[in-house]
């Protein structure tokens, strides 16, 4: 159109209008997108540091997935480890059952020494260390663990009075008592704790089993319808210890099938399993929280057998001692489990607000002012209708000259 031949007027007055024309397509755009930067052509840095901030907050969002399964992982272990305590605390109050049950043996193993000439007191057995038991000597060999040898004196380190036999034997832990007979003879029987205990003369024990020696020959005690230096059982007691048993052993198979039970998403953390969670968009920042194998063997309990366990106070003292082991193993996890649990939840929540200020601090540098931009486009409105004003007006010379050539 370089023919046409536009008055100096009349092309500034268009050089306006049509400046006035592309803000205001610029305002309308900026309403239309709600943004002041839709493009790097707007304005480079902010619309690429935007950008990189939206990236950011894109990648921390992807990781909160992760992170809320975490939660979810650790969740289902603490409901885990909350089902086992409660286990864990069944089966100690079944092996606490056996302690209030009777004995469960009508007659205790027994031994007795010889009888002295003179006889003594249960003050004072060997009459001030005059008679024939005067440095005599028993010698008691446990299962396990080294032999105990108690001499009869008035000599250092000698017992001289039943007091101080049972205070020996209780030292040593052998589970026997003495007791004075009339004839001056001392008889040493296995406690109520120790009533499934055997005794027998020489120096080597089996299981739950004495062996006495020495040079006071002790003779073992044949109970009427017994064997010598073996209790008899009382068959209702011991039906009543293999219920327990029974009732144990279902306690126990349920703590392993609830270990592996307690998984979230194919992760169990009470089952051998680990957990690792990253927490930021570079992967350095991560928190490793190893698993624990919490079935029945790995909290150190076992099945028990009936006619074997239970048979007695000692043996259910055992069973609770190892119960009581496994429930501080389970408080133990259950603590650190927690404390990996509030960290993950924290680092949750500053994932959460983090996206936010990035969000934020992106809408800052792109969002436009849309009260500001409506404004601007009433302006440009107005301007814009001025400037066709104004362009008709620098015609008017024009048209005059046509007025005169008509």
């Amino acid at each position: 159109m370089s023919g046409i031949v536009l008055s100096s007027a009349v092309r500034q007055n268009l050089l306006s209008l049509q400046s006035t024309a592309e803000l205001l397509s610029t305002t309308q755009n900026r309403l239309a997108s709600g943004k002041k930067v839709n493009t790097a052509l707007d304005n480079p840095t902010n619309f690429f540091t935007a950008q990189g901030l939206d990236n950011r907050a894109s990648d921390i969002n992807n990781l909160l997935d992760s992170i809320g399964n975490g939660v979810q992982v650790l969740q289902a272990a603490n409901t885990g480890l909350t089902s086992l305590q409660k286990l864990v605390d069944t089966a100690k109050s079944i092996a606490n059952q056996v302690l209030q049950t009777t004995t469960g043996y009508s007659v205790k193993s027994s031994a007795t020494s010889l009888a002295p000439a003179v006889v003594g007191t249960a003050a004072d057995l060997t009459v001030g260390g005059t008679n024939s038991l005067n440095a005599k000597t028993f010698i008691f060999t446990p299962a396990t663990g080294a032999a105990t040898t108690i001499t009869l004196g008035t000599g250092a380190g000698n017992v001289n009075s039943i007091i101080g036999f049972n205070a020996a034997l209780s030292a040593a832990g052998l589970g026997l008592t003495a007791s004075f007979a009339s004839d001056g003879s001392i008889t040493l029987t296995s406690t109520n704790d120790h009533a499934s205990q055997t005794l027998t003369t020489g120096t080597t024990a089996a299981a739950d089993n004495i062996a006495i020696s020495g040079t006071d020959t002790a003779a073992l005690v044949t109970p009427a319808g017994g064997v010598a230096g073996q209790p008899l059982a009382d068959a209702n007691s011991q039906v009543t210890r293999a219920n327990l048993v029974s009732q144990y052993n279902n306690i126990i198979a349920q703590i392993t099938t609830t270990s592996q039970d307690a998984s979230f998403n194919g992760i169990n953390l009470l089952f051998g399993d680990d957990l690792k969670l990253t927490f930021n968009e570079t992967g350095k920042s991560t928190l490793s929280i190893p698993g624990v194998t919490y079935d029945a063997a790995g909290l150190g309990l076992a099945p028990l057998t009936a006619g074997t366990d239970f048979l007695d106070n000692s043996s259910a003292n055992a069973v609770i001692a190892k119960v009581s082991a496994a429930s501080d193993q389970l408080r133990s996890e259950a603590s650190a489990l927690g404390s990996n649990l509030s960290i993950v939840q924290i680092r949750q929540d500053f994932a959460k607000n983090l996206i936010n200020v990035l969000q934020t601090g992106s809408s800052n540098l792109t969002l436009a002012d849309s009260n500001e931009e409506a404004a601007n486009s009433q302006a440009l409105s107005t301007r814009q209708s001025i400037a066709v004003s104004a362009l008709a007006l620098s015609n008017q010379s024009q048209q005059s000259v046509l007025q005169l050539l008509r």
